[in-house]
């Protein structure tokens, strides 16, 4: 079964700054570990630029014209605290939702089963006219969508593992039951979204981790709570917003997973998947920010996405 990985080295170039978290030293860290021997089954793609109206069924036009208008052509601008634009940060932000689009497409035409998208910027907090949390598009959402869109796919899940809850999927979703959300996240926590009693139209589905939590906490949440609001959903494409800074190790939040965990968390997944789209999965790179801990998570994921 072939496993799909897409990437670009612009996304290398946007560079929000020397102390920011969100650094090009993660895609490195991640690509590096990614090109272990135990990867090489994997097909390597270059992540193609964005179809604007890919953009657009997510994001109003005026913001996706806002965002590339407003990359500077030296230095740096600000769309809000967190969020920076350097001069390579359009161009990555429309390969990263590139990627997302044509992983779709590829998966749907039987050139594979599954895709991790190796990108930067990240996109779940990305809301509809609002970049925020070190995202400007939303690349999950333009992939759920454009699974609809162009495929014609009338129940696409989105599994959200990032230690930070993805309020930009949720708020794209909660009202559309074609679409279905889950998301697994430290509780309290930036960005103050994400309360289980946040339900949609009973197409979201929120656990919350309470700082210090660990494997236990987190693996209870998923076989009690979302594995099976997942399965009664029965989707028809399966997206994961792979964060990994729910690792011990990370430096911005206060959840204790380790790697194995993030391979366990994959590898129910996976099982849903096969049960229900025919094994269809795109997963897409969100935070993790010791690098240390993002690699090793990563290479775990993918290895899972990779199983037969």
């Amino acid at each position: 079964m072939t496993t799909l990985l897409y990437t670009h080295p612009v996304c290398q170039e946007h560079d929000p700054g020397p102390q920011h978290p969100e650094r090009p030293h993660r895609l490195r860290a991640v690509l590096q570990a990614l090109a272990n021997e135990s990867f090489q089954k994997l097909e390597r793609r270059e992540a193609p630029l964005a179809d604007r109206c890919a953009i657009e069924r997510v994001h109003g036009p005026d913001y996706v014209e806002r965002v590339l208008a407003s990359v500077p052509d030296s230095g740096y601008a600000a769309l809000d605290p967190d969020t920076i634009l350097s001069p390579g940060s359009g161009q990555a932000a429309l390969r990263a939702a590139g990627a997302a689009a044509a992983s779709v497409d590829a998966i749907m035409a039987g050139e594979a089963k599954r895709a991790f998208l190796a990108i930067r910027p990240p996109g779940h907090h990305a809301e509809r006219a609002q970049a925020m949390g070190f995202c400007f598009f939303n690349n999950v959402a333009i992939a759920a969508h454009h699974a609809r869109a162009q495929h014609g796919l009338e129940r696409v899940a989105v599994i959200d593992f990032d230690v930070h809850h993805g309020n930009g999927t949720q708020s794209n979703f909660e009202a559309d039951p074609a679409f279905f959300f889950a998301s697994s996240h430290q509780w309290p926590c930036y960005p103050g979204s994400g309360a289980a009693s946040e339900q949609g139209v009973g197409n979201v589905v929120n656990v919350e981790l309470p700082p210090g939590s660990g494997s236990a906490e987190f693996r209870e949440g998923y076989k009690r709570t979302i594995l099976p609001a997942l399965e009664a959903f029965a989707p028809d494409f399966l997206i994961i917003s792979a964060g990994f800074d729910a690792h011990i190790r990370d430096p911005l939040a206060d959840i204790r997973l380790d790697t194995d965990d993030f391979a366990w968390v994959t590898a129910q997944l996976m099982v849903v998947a096969d049960r229900y789209c025919d094994g269809r999965v795109v997963s897409s790179l969100e935070g993790g920010y010791d690098l240390r801990a993002l690699a090793g998570s990563a290479a775990a994921h993918v290895t899972a996405l990779m199983a037969e």
